[in-house]
């Protein structure tokens, strides 16, 4: 059974908070966080994994060490850091066969990198096989001194936290015909209003967040500030953070606090219990606090147009990006580029890789799924989105301005190689990269078969 998580920080019981400077150990370990048994792999023996803190300009040292011994699974990881541009630290991106090679069991490997002006809600997890769905992972938050929403709420203390297949939250939970478990209980003071940073960390599905009879303030979206934004419920897909506030105006009294996920088992009747919310977030009413790039906003202003369509094979269930499945090359992507192996036919197999003056991690989103409206005024920034039902499409501009290999996925891949004649100059090899290779490939090779198809 797959476990699916919406990660809330707020003011609860105890979390482990760690950074920018830290250790982070890698194992396995059987969990039961809604009283069905798992065997999962864990950051610092915690499920989800710590808190990663730190202050907007902060350089992050995260020396992740391997730990993994159960040969029923990967025995490999990495650690991938969603959302943050890794600027001239390429080979800090934590993409396995991208910009590394995993970590093998009994060794390290720092990840050092420096964030910037980034500022906001993201998170950490592996990028290695199915790691990520066996529960590593992690909510990553930089503080920003001159928060623009500061004086709108009271309260906003990561040092605890609240954090759904069953669905969970706090990381427990419970099913219909399963144990009885406790559901998880948030303690909120009258009359404060507190900034909740809510992730969604699941494999799968989509979630309707909403707290019953109270407004959620949306402030933030995927790590960019937003004009602030009242709905009563917040769809939230896979990857995507809302940070939002929350007044506890009501009256002194329990209320129920959902997560409903947009999948699951049609004969069973869910343990849920809804509440109707009349205002609901749309992605087309979410705007930046700052303008983007008058670049972006030009209609006809764009320098490469690529059409990417999404879709599945019918015989083995692999996603596929305009009719290919995206297979890994052998030899990390960023390693042949700085080998000089520039063309994108050369480093890896099926087409799977596109060629690009530069990029960046945020995007524009031009044009919203369900939406027939282009925005050239001002669109939402966002590093995830939703791409809509079977047949709908999404319009999103990005700049080229940050030269390596960066991943494009979700289930499916594919890798945009941006300024690959730039890569060797900007940002020289570490020994300690270097290292991972060698190490990794004197390891036996492991082979899994894929499940079959439901």
């Amino acid at each position: 059974m797959i476990r699916h998580y919406i990660f809330l920080c707020v003011l609860t019981s105890c979390a482990v908070t760690i950074g920018p400077v830290a250790d982070l150990v890698i194992v396995n370990a059987q969990v039961s966080p809604d009283g069905f048994v798992k065997s999962a792999v864990l950051a610092g023996d915690t499920l989800p994994g710590p808190i990663i803190t730190g202050q907007k300009g902060d350089t992050f040292k995260i020396n992740v060490t391997n730990h993994l011994n159960d040969e029923t699974m990967l025995t490999g990881t990495s650690i991938h850091w969603h959302g943050l541009f890794q600027r001239h630290s390429n080979q800090m991106d934590g993409t396995a066969f991208v910009t590394q090679c995993p970590i093998s069991p009994g060794h390290s490997f720092l990840y050092e990198f420096n964030t910037g002006d980034q500022v906001g809600t993201y998170w950490y997890h592996s990028h290695y096989g199915v790691r990520y769905c066996d529960g590593l992972r992690g909510a990553l938050i930089i503080y920003d001194p001159h928060d623009p929403y500061r004086f709108l709420y009271d309260i906003d203390n990561v040092q605890r936290q609240a954090v759904p297949d069953s669905v969970l939250i706090n990381g427990i939970g419970n099913y219909p015909g399963g144990p009885d478990t406790s559901y998880a209980v948030i303690h909120v003071q009258p009359y404060k209003r507190y900034r909740f940073r809510l992730l969604n960390m699941a494999c799968k599905p989509n979630y309707i967040f909403s707290i019953d009879h109270h407004k959620l303030i949306i402030i933030e979206a995927d790590g960019q500030y937003v004009e602030s934004l009242v709905v009563d419920s917040i769809q939230i897909y896979a990857a995507q953070r809302y940070p939002f506030i929350l007044e506890t105006s009501r009256p002194v009294d329990n209320y129920w606090v959902h997560a409903v996920p947009n999948l699951g088992s049609p004969d069973v009747n869910p343990k849920i219990r809804i509440t109707p919310n009349p205002v609901a977030l749309q992605e087309t009413d979410l705007h930046p606090s700052y303008p983007p790039l008058p670049i972006l906003l030009q209609e006809d202003g764009a320098d490469v147009k690529l059409n990417i369509v999404l879709g599945k094979n019918a015989t083995s269930f692999n996603f596929l990006i305009n009719g290919v499945q995206y297979t890994s090359p052998s030899i990390p992507i960023l390693l042949q580029l700085l080998n000089g192996d520039i063309s994108a036919s050369e480093m890896a197999p099926n087409d799977s890789i596109y060629s690009l003056p530069r990029n960046k991690h945020k995007f524009a989103v031009i044009r919203s799924a369900g939406s027939s409206r282009y925005n050239y005024v001002n669109p939402v920034l966002r590093d995830t989105v939703n791409t809509g039902f079977l047949g709908d499409y999404v319009t999103i501009r990005f700049i080229t301005d940050n030269p390596g290999p960066w991943l494009l996925h979700c289930g499916m891949a594919l890798v945009f190689a941006e300024a690959s004649h730039d890569v060797a100059a900007s940002q020289p090899l570490s020994n300690s990269s270097k290292q991972l290779c060698p190490i990794y490939d004197s390891l036996p090779q492991q082979n899994f078969s894929l499940p079959p198809p439901n």
